[in-house]
């Protein structure tokens, strides 16, 4: 029995965290804030440490999730224009997001990354002024600090090359590739450097996405052999400084969760659409953490309270999950509170 029984009054409270900036080039609305017995952040380190939360985190109440738009990836994801690595990318106002322009091509071969590639100086960002002019009064402490990092090291080299090119490279350049991915994931461990020392991240979301709709761009051995020795490096460097990663990849990547979990990625953040995460969290949620989004949820009770109890006693039933739900305009009634009071109670017992 847990030493914090359910309290009705930890609902009841009519307050809010500071609205925070635009994330993805979406607008956030404040977040809902619960009398909680621990900080939201106090209850996410217990999952991290693989011990039993107080309630199922939400990702749309417990965390305060950043992409700073002073990085230029960030900023040219969200708006196009040139990254960090000088990829133009273009702006889809009908998908809200950017892609990299059709016909760009920035590195003319992987063998030719170490003359052609300028790699960008982090400390040219005055990271602290970004901090406090767009941060500082709006990141709370007792929330998880989500920093958002994109572009991993498959995604990169298909955006510098092609798609085709980096799976050729894979097999026809490997020494090159290994030396590329080498200077990246130095690059990405010094940027976890500043999202800890500047904006007191807990979390680091990390994009690489591997798949389609039915299945892996690339065998699990492939990943093993080309990827996972620097993710594994890069994932232990992070847990030095104190951050816990979620590897986001979308596809049908389920084949590579083992190496996902080898890697030492924290939790992973998959495509919902094309993953059985109802399967895949029996099968492997005691190896590593899942957020499963309940995109465009019903507003009627019953449909409702169905993706609630899917939540509560599911996928959350041993708090190995993590939760991206907001109440939906118009709903029967407010389902992140209801995810909050029921997963209290659950995880008490």
């Amino acid at each position: 029995m847990s030493n914090y029984p359910f309290d009705p009054k930890e609902i009841s409270v009519d307050e809010y965290y500071p609205k925070m900036p635009p994330l993805y080039g979406m607008d956030m609305a404040p977040t809902r804030k619960f009398n909680t017995p621990i900080t939201p952040k106090e209850n996410f380190l217990r999952v991290c440490r693989k011990e039993k939360p107080l309630w199922l985190p939400n990702m749309a109440t417990d965390f305060a999730t950043i992409q700073p738009i002073v990085m230029p990836d960030a900023n040219a994801r969200v708006h196009g224009g040139i990254d960090w690595f000088g990829i133009q990318w273009e702006y889809e106002p009908l998908s809200n997001a950017a892609m990299v322009k059709p016909g760009t091509r920035r590195l003319s071969d992987v063998t030719n990354w170490e003359s052609e590639l300028v790699f960008p100086d982090l400390n040219a960002i005055d990271w602290q002024k970004d901090y406090d002019e767009t941060y500082k009064d709006c990141l709370s402490d007792d929330l998880v600090v989500n920093f958002v990092i994109v572009n991993g090291l498959y995604e990169r080299l298909a955006d510098l090359t092609s798609f085709e090119d980096t799976l050729c490279s894979f097999l026809e350049e490997p020494e090159a590739v290994e030396a590329l991915y080498t200077k990246l994931t130095d690059f990405h461990i010094e940027l976890m450097k500043i999202a800890k020392k500047y904006y007191h991240a807990t979390l680091i979301t990390f994009h690489d996405d591997m798949g389609t709709q039915r299945s892996s761009f690339f065998s699990p051995e492939l990943f093993r052999e080309v990827m996972m020795p620097h993710y594994q490096r890069m994932n232990k460097a992070a847990h030095d400084m104190g951050l816990y990663v979620m590897f986001h990849s979308c596809g049908s990547v389920a084949n590579q969760l083992p190496n996902f979990i080898e890697s030492g990625f924290d939790f992973w953040e998959g495509q919902d659409a094309c993953n059985d995460k109802d399967a895949l969290m029996e099968q492997y949620g005691d190896q590593i953490g899942m957020e499963v989004m309940s995109l465009m949820p019903p507003t009627d009770e019953k449909g409702l309270m169905d993706v609630v109890n899917r939540y509560v006693y599911g996928l959350g039933k041993n708090g190995r999950c993590l939760a991206w739900h907001s109440t939906p305009k118009g709903a029967a009634f407010d389902s992140c509170a209801k995810i909050y009071e029921l997963s209290r109670k659950h995880l008490a017992e």
